[in-house]
């Protein structure tokens, strides 16, 4: 037992359930002191519910955690944060009309006058190789220095132990490396770090230990640098991704084409995307998959029309359209459904026959002489319920009065009624119950067994195996060489999503 004695945190038997999940499951693992302590697993594997506990955001149903020795039970973060735990965020939580030293000061309990501060700052950031100018507004930082301004807010508590959670998402590779000598500093120095990453590399290079987590449970436990990638790949994503049999459909002609489209994000935060080339043919599937924050949310909108780029670099059906605006697209039948379901794919406020409408109005030929007729809208809208068994009173409820899940179905039924050419959507089935998520995949084979083009971009792996033809992985904005799917291993697939040498193994087989 002499690791546990070892332990400055010991986590033992925790479980927390939510209605219809359990985000873990009986977890059990240490962290020493001084120790990088990586915790692994793909979305909804239950790594943000562990660290909440550890940082009394969310208090466990069962089980017990010791610290320094001691029962450790956290009601609130002003108890973790007293007893010696920081956390950084993956998203940031800082004002950006106030400056660095009046951020900090916010995240401090008892924060000195900001003379005495704004000098801490100053020493303690160059202390640890991350310099920060107090007196900035934080408007004007990157998202790396952003990134700085919570680092130093927690290490002026003197942790011992820094939570980390997916620090390096909105990094630069200069910027990665400047965190991992600040925390190897950190570490040298006996403060104890647990670190959450999809960034397999990242955590060979880091971490000293690794506990992997699947669906709620510890499935594994290593050290990174002594496993390969493929190896952390596997035990993440688990042998369960047996593909379905199903029909080698023998596909038309190409119907939609990218040909090296590179294009800014227009979000200071988002993935730019670089030199992306592939073709979807009539009747095929295209899986795209990767981790969040890689560019899926810029690919959907230059396919949409909702970044206009070069014309040249999309064709739908040998026409170059990607000037076109989302109007001139759909008339030609390139459809999509975004991820957000909420503002971005439906107008909360309006009713399912306006939101129907929006869309549908081209093909669907809902106006005439510039006005709507709504009657065919509202019967498009019930179409859309009927066929997807939405559950709602009718299609004059507000969008916003729907479940996650029903909304879902709505909106992508209300596209794939439209009798697509091609059809692109993000995170079809995220966040909605398995009958209705097995409706919408259907739906997708449904309509390419008609001759559509599809374009799936998805964190789900299962998902991703069970419709698509061809599969690739977006990777800070840069896309694989797409390959039959039924081709693939799990850890190849882990290996393309983790960015470790994903290219490499794609052109090594492209």
């Amino acid at each position: 037992m002499t690791e546990k004695e070892n332990a400055i945190l010991a986590v033992e038997g925790l479980t927390k359930a939510y209605p219809g999940v359990v985000a873990n499951d009986h977890v059990s693992f240490s962290v020493a002191p001084g120790e990088v302590h990586a915790l692994l697993g793909e979305n909804g594997a239950g790594k943000s519910t562990l660290v909440k506990m550890i940082y009394g955001l969310v208090q466990p149903d069962s089980g017990h955690m010791t610290w320094q020795g001691r029962p450790y039970e956290p009601t609130t973060p002003h108890v973790a944060r007293a007893a010696g735990i920081a956390m950084v965020f993956q998203h940031f939580s800082l004002f950006e009309a106030l400056n660095v030293a009046e951020n900090v000061a916010l995240g401090m309990e008892d924060p000195p006058p900001m003379r005495q501060l704004s000098a801490r700052i100053r020493e303690v950031s160059e202390e640890y190789g991350l310099p920060l100018d107090p007196d900035k507004l934080v408007g004007d930082l990157s998202a790396g220095e952003r990134q700085r301004v919570e680092i130093i807010r927690c290490l002026l508590q003197d942790p011992k132990l820094l939570i980390m959670d997916e620090p390096t998402s909105v990094l630069t590779p200069q910027e990665v490396e400047i965190l991992f000598q600040t925390l190897r500093q950190l570490s040298a120095e006996g403060t104890a770090i647990l670190y959450i990453s999809h960034k397999l590399e990242e955590i060979r290079n880091l971490c000293d230990r690794a506990t992997i987590l699947r669906l709620g449970k510890v499935v594994g436990r290593c050290d990174p640098r002594e496993s390969t990638a493929r190896e952390l790949a596997e035990m993440m994503v688990g042998q369960s991704l047996a593909t379905p049999t199903r029909k080698r459909a023998e596909f038309g002609e190409v119907v939609i084409e990218l040909a090296d489209l590179s294009m800014q994000s227009a979000n200071p935060f988002g993935t730019s995307l670089k030199n992306l080339s592939f073709s979807v043919r009539a009747g095929e599937v295209l899986g795209i998959g990767g981790v969040a924050g890689n560019g899926q949310d810029e690919l959907l909108a230059a396919l949409s029309g909702e970044m206009p780029g070069p014309a040249e670099a999309i064709r739908l059906n040998g026409e170059p359209i990607g000037q076109l605006g989302p109007n001139e697209r759909r008339q030609r039948g390139l459809l999509s459904a975004p991820e957000e379901r909420l503002g971005h794919a439906a107008a909360p406020d309006m009713t399912l026959t306006e939101n129907a409408a929006l869309t549908g109005m081209v093909r669907e030929e809902l106006a005439r002489n510039g006005f709507i007729d709504w009657r065919k809208a509202r019967a498009f809208a019930q179409r859309i319920i009927s066929a997807f068994d939405v559950r709602t009173p009718g299609p004059d409820n507000a969008a916003r009065s729907l479940s996650g899940g029903n909304l879902q179905k709505f909106v992508i039924g209300r596209e794939v009624l439209q009798r697509p050419v091609a059809l692109v959507v993000n995170q079809p089935t995220w966040g909605v119950d398995a009958s209705a998520a097995a409706a919408i995949r259907q739906a997708l084979l449904d309509l390419a067994a008609e001759g559509t083009a599809v374009i799936c971009i998805s964190q789900d792996l299962d998902e991703l195996m069970e419709i698509s033809d061809r599969f690739a992985a977006l990777n800070e904005g840069r896309l694989s060489v797409p390959r039959p799917a039924h081709e693939l291993s799990v850890e190849e697939i882990g290996l393309m999503m983790g960015g470790a040498h994903g290219m490499e193994v794609a052109h090594a087989h492209g």
